[in-house]
């Protein structure tokens, strides 16, 4: 067959005459301009408290329509894609490029080796020529724990590849597969085949355990290899130099398996770090590898995978390929960015963790807008791209073909030597590395800002997610690790909307409008903390006060307001369905959304904001990749992990004693003053439907007795703080507390909503309320808490501010803000 060939290596296919989409995109914005229409018409013009929450509403809701419009942008015409593996093997089997594949891993304590070497040895295993591969591994931990368990790794792929290209397994990491699989029992050869190649990796598996729980290389492990001995030298992980050592050398005739099939290339790399030197992160990992790889291997492709990000299928890089060879578009596409997917969800994805509405729905429909952003792992990048090239249309890109391609002949030992120069901490100085070569430095999303720099040169990236997902990590196992993550992620994202690489700005005239606001989705997570804490508190703080934000019920101004709210909800509802999820699942993943908007994106705002007033850098946090039994056990059974104290939770917390309390003191008010409920009606809805997804946490603080629940610090502290609201919920809150105390105390102990403090003046209200037969003594004790309470106002308040100041150890100036600003609400 002819190398030219009118048949395409890929097809697209775009959603169009979306007739149901279409009709329920228009009924919303006709219930937002009556809803508009209502605010304006109806804005109070007497009590400044009204009237100004009323104009937050208004404002919020201004924010919203905003936020909803760019979400329909993304979602307007998504396309999908298929590739042709067959086609490319038959134009260009003989001369498929080289393939340079990046793996980063920071910290062997919460990134284990093993969960490391599992990812090295999956990709070792691709269906593709090993000759032509070379795989890096960056340990920004430097170390000798690490590098041997990818010495292990390098004698078990001798092993291993066999197996996997004699019975094309699936997935090709050996403890997924091995987890996954069932020993086959009707062929008796394969059978074995298995049984001693799972025994084989357990024994290497055992070997690595033992050295870590041992905590240093044992002596006789150390003259295995000449590499160990450069840990002699270094002091520590921040402080050491250079450690690079190639383990195989795949341009050496012995370097084979037990096939005598050639192995890829593996190389080990820490790069120089020293404490007067700033290493920028993973951003620095990445451009460090992407200089020694051009002096070993120069591959004109590189693939770069998180430590945790197994490949799920072995014709991923082929797939790639298909986009990157094309003979008609192949020249204009920079990047082929598959999807992030996890192999540890729970049924109901308990924390939200799969992004499957943004994976499925989202990134398919700002591909359709010139494609999806760089999200940091699972991407196949043109070498050219990440070294700053720009794209122009009708120019040459460079040549793929792996019979263009010049490879470096020096022996492994001189490539050693002469590329440590390349990872070193003074290399980059007055050099554009960071700014206009590789990943770009100085935000904690340096992959999202890359990827839109490469757009802004004038590249298109793809989006290609395969119905068997290309690879598979561990997603956060408990709540914090969630919220943390996000918190980095909407931090760097509206950082980037803060600086001079804002795509409304910087991309005007050279990227399409509607890329632009397709970027805007997430690079304006952080924002949407503000309309967000305003609809979770104010319409609660109003009931108390009597102050209608909504129309009647059973007026016909309220038809778009419950419209729109059962639209929206059931539109969402069916996405997430549609994208593999259980209608559980979605109410997991309104609650997440919730808890994400309160701290993950205010902690993210507040930081942009503490930074461009010079108090505050930003810093990157390492997701924990490891959770002990008993963590993933109450994960699997989909229960809330409170454990660990947090600013985060003290926020969570407060704001759910804040509808508790409020929903219950408005049903009072409303039995003893017999009010009626249709002017609030909307209001106490809303206060009830925060109560329902506060669930878990209300279980957290008052039910559960395991080391998950709420701790006694944080819930105390947030109920404390209650006292500093307005006389109506202080009144609520007094009488609460002094109904618990009275049910406490005659237990014999005295509680603050549900959790023990220590106050030398409780005693005297327990001698009160030991005489119980006396009603006088009875409205006497109840007089005293309400009198106490009031009496600890200041005190409350600074020691609430205390205790979230000492648990956010990152920034104390968050925490006293996000409190501030919260009790100012």
């Amino acid at each position: 067959m002819a190398e030219k060939s009118n048949l395409p290596l890929f097809e697209t296919k775009v959603f169009k005459n979306r007739l149901i989409f279409r009709l329920y995109t228009l009924s919303i914005v006709i219930s937002i301009c009556f809803i508009f229409y209502f605010r304006i018409l109806h804005l109070p013009d007497s009590k400044t408290a009204e009237k100004l929450a009323w104009l937050g509403a208004f404002f919020s809701e201004l924010w919203f329509t905003f936020y909803w419009f760019i979400n329909i942008v993304v979602r307007w015409n998504p396309s999908y894609r298929r590739t042709f593996k067959d086609r490319l093997s038959q134009r260009y089997d003989n001369v498929l490029p080289g393939i340079d594949i990046f793996v980063c891993t920071a910290d062997p304590m919460i990134e284990p080796p093993t969960m490391v070497i599992n990812t090295i040895l999956s990709i070792m295993a691709y269906n593709y020529p090993s000759e032509k591969m070379s795989l890096y591994l960056s340990d920004d931990g430097g170390s000798d724990l690490t590098f041997y368990a990818l010495l292990e790794a390098s004698r078990f792929s001798k092993e291993w590849l066999p197996f996997c290209r004699n019975f094309n397994i699936e997935p090709r990491s050996p403890e997924a597969y091995f987890r996954k699989a069932v020993e086959p029992i009707n062929d008796s050869l394969w059978s074995n085949e298995w049984s001693s190649m799972k025994n084989l990796y357990e024994d290497k598996k055992k070997r690595i355990e033992s050295v870590a729980e041992l905590g240093r290389i044992p002596d006789d492990i150390r003259e295995q290899h000449k590499g160990f001995l450069e840990w002699d030298t270094a002091s520590s992980q921040r402080d050491h130099q250079t450690i690079l050592q190639i383990l195989i050398d795949g341009r050496d005739a012995n370097a084979v398996d037990n096939e005598g099939q050639p192995l890829p290339t593996l190389v080990y790399l820490a790069r120089e770090k020293r404490p007067q030197f700033h290493h920028h992160f993973k951003g620095g990992a990445m451009n460090a590898m992407i200089r020694v790889s051009s002096r070993i291997s120069n591959s004109p492709v590189i693939l770069n995978v998180d430590c945790d990000m197994y490949s799920n299928n072995s014709d991923s890089v082929r797939d790639a390929l298909c986009f990157l060879m094309d003979e008609e578009n192949g020249d204009e596409i920079g990047f082929v960015q598959f999807p992030q997917c996890f192999d540890n969800i729970t049924k109901n994805d308990l924390y939200s963790s799969s992004l499957n509405v943004i994976m499925q729905v989202e990134i398919h429909g700002m591909d359709n807008n010139g494609g999806p952003g760089y999200i940091g792992t699972g991407c196949f990048h043109r070498r050219e791209t990440l070294c700053g090239r720009k794209y122009k249309r009708g120019s040459k890109t460079e040549s793929l073909r792996w019979d263009h391609h010049l490879r470096i002949q020096d022996r492994a030992s001189v490539l050693e030597e002469t590329c440590k120069p390349l990872a070193s901490c003074g290399y980059e100085e007055n050099t554009e590395w960071g700014k206009e070569m590789g990943l770009k430095y100085g935000c904690p999303v340096e992959d999202f800002l890359t990827g839109f720099a490469i757009h802004f040169r004038g590249w298109r990236s793809i989006y290609f997610n395969p119905e068997r997902k290309g690879f598979l990590g561990v997603a956060p196992t408990a709540l914090l690790q969630s919220l943390v993550q996000t918190k980095r992620w909407s931090e760097g994202d509206f950082q980037i909307f803060l600086s001079q690489y804002c795509p409304l700005v910087c991309g005007h005239g050279n990227i399409p409008l509607k890329l632009q606001l397709s970027y805007c989705v997430w690079l304006l997570w952080a924002p949407n903390c503000l309309a967000s804490l305003y609809y979770v508190t104010i319409p609660s703080l109003c009931l108390l006060r009597g102050i209608s934000l909504f129309p009647k019920i059973l007026s016909q101004w309220s038809f778009p307001f419950i419209y729109l709210f059962m639209a929206t909800s059931a539109y969402s509802a069916g996405e997430f369905i549609w994208c593999g999820g259980t209608l559980r699942g979605w109410w997991n993943d309104q609650r997440m959304w919730v808890y994400k908007r309160t701290t993950s994106f205010l902690f993210g705002f507040l930081d942009n904001i503490l930074r461009l007033l010079g108090i505050s850098k930003s810093a990157f946090v390492v997701t924990a990749k490891v959770a002990d039994d008993d963590v993933s056990k109450r994960y699997e059974q989909e229960l809330m992990e409170f454990g660990a104290p947090s600013p985060m939770f003290t926020i969570l917390t407060t704001l759910a004693f804040l509808n508790a309390l409020t929903f219950i003191g408005v049903l009072l008010k409303l039995a003893m003053h017999g009010q009626t409920l249709d002017q609030l009606a909307m209001q106490i809805v809303l206060c009830g439907l925060l109560i329902c997804l506060n669930q878990p946490l209300y279980e957290g603080i008052f039910i559960r007795k395991d080391k998950a629940k709420m701790p006694s610090s944080t819930s105390y502290g947030s109920a404390r703080s209650h006292t500093l609201q307005g006389d109506g919920l202080t009144e609520v809150i007094g009488r609460f507390h002094v109904a618990t105390c009275t049910m406490k105390v005659r237990a014999g102990c005295c509680f603050s909503i549900g959790r023990p403090f220590v106050d030398p003046e409780v005693s005297k209200l327990k001698e009160l309320m030991h005489l119980r037969e006396s009603k006088f003594l009875i409205s006497k004790s109840e007089e005293f808490s309400y009198k106490l309470s009031r009496k600890h106002v200041y005190r409350r308040y600074r020691s609430s501010i205390a205790l979230m100041s000492s648990l956010m150890s990152s920034n104390r100036y968050i925490s006293r803000i996000s409190v501030h600003l919260l009790l100012l609400i």
